[in-house]
């Protein structure tokens, strides 16, 4: 499909209502590489007068002096090119003291990490001019966009900051969820727009680089496992973007891709002492990689329970199927597909079908609507498995069941499903509800129960973000 710019639509409007607000602007834009940030930023610049810089891992003066050929050009200031600042207080204040048009000017500094790692001056630089010379102009709107979300949570919104607390609005740019995601495949049956889905997560470079007009078995091997494709070595590249040390990372992401685990798990996987990898998880977590995850009940699970996994489903794909299996793939794409691939991927795609009818549960209560605030997710313990929790303050409890598999008999779903309801901990005594979530709609007359059921039909016809 030819490109088009997806969605976006309430960060659209957040960054409009700014823009139109008669006071100076300070927006910090932020979320995890890939996820889409320049291209929100950039789609909104359209038609409207901004100076875009991008920071890179270089020195201080050579950016400074990138910056303000940019701004030469941007503003139509050629004698800014040749300005010879060296500081970057000079530099931004001259920019900004230069525009004279009658609507703001959006500045905006992407890859503000890589500026601050050369320069770790520049956020009290920055806060200095905002308080003195931009914060009351009502002349500038000041985008800050960064992909290290640890950093930008604690170098720009962090409230012991020089930068804190100065934001008007702030936008943390998640993935897409998986209605946002079929618009890249619109011509997709709805199960394999979910198949894609599970494999690209809602990274809009890795939804493009799926082509509809491919089988899932040919958007894989054609994506994934050519080594000359250009998602073949995508999670390489990012990580050594991010990350030094490269190969205990690896290892951590490589023992997750099978499954979530607790941390004593991943560091005797590891023979490593558990406090010797806390840095990894930490970091991984971080860029939005890594998640992790506590039993979801009334009541607060204790941190010995907290079990790690790969959140992000393009590198849980990738770890699961692809690094594990490389020589083989490299030798023959094909047969390593067929041999070690397509035998697992349906079991596979119906633990990514646990996370997608998570994911729905929000929508499903937002459309009920539901009035009280909700919290949702999965719970376990020895003895039993959830898929999904919905936590309601209501004092209403769902649990759900889900099935990607065939359903050989809804009553026998039913009474599984019963037989987990009456393990969960309900100190509260709060009235459980009852969530049946399959792949395929079945007949009314199979869903004559308590539960409530949904199709995956059902979950592409909620209405999106």
């Amino acid at each position: 499909m030819s490109w088009k710019f997806i969605g976006r639509r309430r960060e659209l409007a957040a960054l409009e209502a700014q823009y139109r607000a008669p006071e100076s602007n300070f927006i910090p834009v932020y979320g995890r590489r890939r996820v889409g940030k320049s291209e929100l930023i950039l789609h909104f610049l359209q038609e409207r007068p901004g100076l875009y810089f991008v920071g890179k891992q270089a020195p201080a003066g050579f950016q400074i002096t990138e910056f303000l050929r940019t701004a030469a050009k941007a503003l139509h200031e050629p004698l800014l090119a040749r300005a010879g600042f060296t500081d970057w207080r000079a530099a931004l204040s001259e920019v900004a003291a230069r525009w004279r048009g009658p609507e703001k000017l959006i500045l905006v500094l992407d890859e503000f990490q890589w500026m601050v790692a050369e320069d770790r001056s520049l956020p009290s630089v920055v806060q200095e001019l905002w308080d003195r010379e931009w914060q009351h102009s009502g002349k500038l709107m000041l985008i800050l966009a960064g992909s290290y979300v640890g950093f930008m949570e604690r170098e720009v919104l962090g409230s012991q900051q020089p930068l804190g607390g100065r934001r008007t609005a702030q936008i943390l740019l998640e993935p897409f969820k998986f209605r946002e995601a079929a618009q890249f495949h619109p011509h997709l049956a709805l199960e394999d727009q979910a198949r894609a889905y599970f494999i690209t997560g809602g990274i809009p470079l890795y939804l493009l680089a799926f082509k509809q007009e491919r089988s899932i078995e040919q958007n894989i091997c054609a994506t994934l496992l050519d080594e000359f494709s250009p998602l073949s070595h995508e999670p390489e590249f990012l990580l050594r973007e991010e990350l030094q040390g490269l190969e205990r990372f690896q290892a951590v992401l490589d023992i997750l891709a099978t499954g979530r685990k607790p941390l004593h798990e991943i560091a005797q996987a590891m023979g490593a002492d558990p406090r010797s990898i806390s840095y990894q998880l930490q970091t991984l977590t971080a860029l939005g990689y890594v998640e992790r995850v506590l039993p979801l009940t009334a009541r607060a699970a204790p941190a010995r329970h907290v079990r790690y996994g790969l959140g992000d489903a393009f590198l849980r794909f990738w770890y699961r199927f692809v690094f594990p299996n490389q020589s083989l793939i490299r030798a023959n794409p094909l047969a390593a597909y067929q041999d070690l691939i397509a035998g697992e991927l349906e079991a596979y795609f119906g633990q990514c079908f646990e996370r997608l009818c998570r994911e729905a549960l929000g929508r499903i209560y937002l459309q009920d609507p539901v009035r009280s605030a909700f919290r949702i997710g999965e719970y376990w313990d020895p003895r039993v498995q959830i898929d999904v929790v919905g936590l309601r303050e209501d004092h209403w409890i769902d649990l759900g069941e889900c099935k990607w598999g065939a359903v050989p008999s809804a009553p026998e779903l039913v009474a599984e499903l019963e037989n987990r309801a009456r393990l969960y901990p309900n100190p509260d005594q709060a009235t459980l509800g009852r969530l049946i979530f399959t792949r395929r709609p079945l007949k009314a007359a199979a869903r004559q129960t308590t539960a409530r059921w949904f199709s995956l039909e059902d979950l592409y016809g909620l209405e999106a973000d």
